[in-house]
């Protein structure tokens, strides 16, 4: 994996959780060998929150740049497809920190597809208006408007201001009016019930126009001929954000991302450049998990919060409380069939056993009070109803724990009948520890796992 050889196929990354996995550890472990020419980012946008650490302390959290850009020797180019939601004022404050940290002029690494959507000041904003009138029943929204931005495009997709735009003042400045002009009620605080909330700041359009205008000169503008070239050219990395189990249609309504967060998108554009099939799949997980705001959590457990705290995960404004709980067969085989599946496993936090001081329990089912087995599958087609009973049923679930038997990588490796692509023992791509693939112990699922329907 870390060997200085050109891969034969392209690599698709997934979080088989609820974010937070290791997608950027992973991300960087693929870069640094050096055969991989860009990553190619195919959902989410500056909301995203993948740290590297690299083995001299350097330390980024990623968020539309590539989880490539430190690897050694050179960095590795990023590609926004057209499935991101870019954020120009965040890209460019993402830049600034990687400039710091010794990376020349990051802007010069990054394509964008010109058919991207923008997320503006004033997504931002009804977001937060949005979410602060929900009360205690938010959502869990990182505040940064991406699902405004995608909801928005949904409702009025003609003027929804994309990445081509920034290069036409005249158009983005009629999309940027037309789009404060409609969302004037929310930031006032007069929409979804929150009359009484404070209403956000306006925006300055003159500030925005003058930044994206800036935005456009300094990175490359490409349209959809670029990207099927760049893949007959050299693998790429697919670097998804947030996991599985936040997924718009497959996760736990209405605590989702408004991003397909499995391999879909990457999965489609590789179709598209008449590449199908050319791609290794590698789910991420870590030996516990975790959750970071609102939503059902089955495992979580409060002891395992306060021991195992995440120096790059803290609690957030919006987001609210990092959560931990203990590691979840059930939603990871979940995940699993609902991204149809991964090729190998990588597992991050193999130390947590350690820093435990006990050995780790894993969950293998699912039951209500009465002692009833839940079972969860994902839906064969997008229904927002269905998912939000899931989460309902979800919440009444208690976990059925055991013991993890044995070193807990190989374990989860045997109980989900995949092969280890690498295990993190620590932060960086120096603890990782690649492993020779192998066949899964025959007969090693934990006995009460029960099958999905």
């Amino acid at each position: 994996m870390n060997d200085r050889t050109t891969p034969d196929d392209h690599a698709i990354v997934v979080d088989l959780g609820f974010g937070d996995a290791g997608k950027g550890v992973t991300v960087d472990l693929l870069c640094s060998g050096g055969g991989y020419g860009a990553v190619v980012r195919a959902n989410g946008g500056a909301q995203a929150a993948h740290n590297v650490v690299t083995p001299d302390g350097r330390h980024h959290t990623f968020a539309q740049f590539g989880a490539g850009t430190l690897a050694p020797g050179r960095p590795v180019p990023t590609h926004l497809s057209r499935f991101a939601v870019v954020d120009p004022f965040a890209l460019a404050a993402e830049a600034e920190h990687l400039s710091s940290l010794g990376v020349a002029d990051p802007l010069s690494l990054v394509t964008v597809d010109r058919r991207a959507l923008i997320s503006t000041p004033w997504h931002a904003a009804a977001n937060r208006a949005r979410e602060r009138a929900r009360g205690r029943d938010r959502h869990g929204s990182c505040g940064m408007g991406v699902g405004e931005t995608v909801a928005y495009s949904l409702e009025h997709p003609e003027d929804a201001p994309t990445v081509g735009d920034c290069a036409s003042p005249a158009v983005l400045r009629r999309k940027l009016d037309r789009l404060a002009e409609r969302l004037a009620s929310v930031l006032s605080g007069s929409a979804d019930g929150g009359g009484g909330a404070t209403p956000e700041p306006r925006p300055d359009p003159d500030a925005c126009l003058a930044a994206y205008r800036a935005f456009a000169e300094r990175v490359r503008l490409v349209d959809e001929r670029y990207l099927p070239r760049l893949l007959a050219r050299t693998p790429v990395v697919f670097e998804g954000a947030q996991g599985v189990l936040l997924d718009e249609w497959h996760g736990f309504h209405p605590y989702t991302t408004w991003s397909t967060t499995t391999a879909v998108n990457p999965l489609a554009l590789l179709a598209e450049a008449g590449m199908a099939g050319r791609a290794r799949r590698i789910g991420v997980t870590r030996t516990f998990a975790t959750r970071h705001g609102a939503g059902p959590l089955v495992t979580e457990d409060a002891g395992l919060t306060e021991r195992l705290a995440d120096r790059h995960n803290r609690t957030h404004p919006w987001q609210g409380g990092f959560r931990v709980g203990h590691l979840d067969l059930v939603a990871l085989r979940y995940a699993l069939e609902a991204t149809a599946g991964v090729d190998a496993l990588v597992v991050t936090h193999a130390d947590a056993p350690a820093r435990l001081g006990r050995r780790l329990r894993w969950c293998v089912g699912y039951e209500l009070a009465d002692g009833s087995p839940v079972r969860i599958a994902p839906g064969s087609s997008p229904d927002l109803a269905r998912q939000a009973r899931l989460t309902g049923l979800l919440g009444a679930a208690r976990p059925v724990l055991e013991p993890v038997p044995g070193d807990a990588p190989d374990a989860v490796s045997d109980a989900l009948g995949l092969p280890l692509e690498a295990v993190f023992s620590g932060p960086t791509r120096a603890d990782a520890h690649v492993r020779v693939r192998r066949a899964p112990r025959v007969g090693a699922l934990p006995r009460r796992l029960p099958a999905p329907v």
